[in-house]
């Protein structure tokens, strides 16, 4: 499992200054996550100021695509 960057992202780039292993890269419209690269620590869901990420288990069901979304950035 990982952390996931939704929709409700603003494009501050607080989240990837944090990411210990630069798990975090910047699309044209929002931040993503590589799930193959997250550790889980929990560093970029507490700086986010606009509350746009989550582990994947605790998704809201309204933002369930960004699991894709994210997986798909760095396909």
């Amino acid at each position: 499992m990982a952390y996931v960057i939704t929709s409700l992202c603003k494009m501050e780039a607080k989240c990837a200054e944090v990411c210990p292993v630069e798990a975090i890269s910047k699309g044209e419209t929002q931040y993503y996550i590589n799930p193959d690269e997250c550790i889980e620590c929990g560093s970029c869901e507490a700086e986010c100021p606009h509350e746009a990420i989550f582990h994947e288990d605790d998704v809201p069901a309204e933002y369930q695509a960004a699991i894709a979304e994210n997986a798909a950035f760095y396909a």
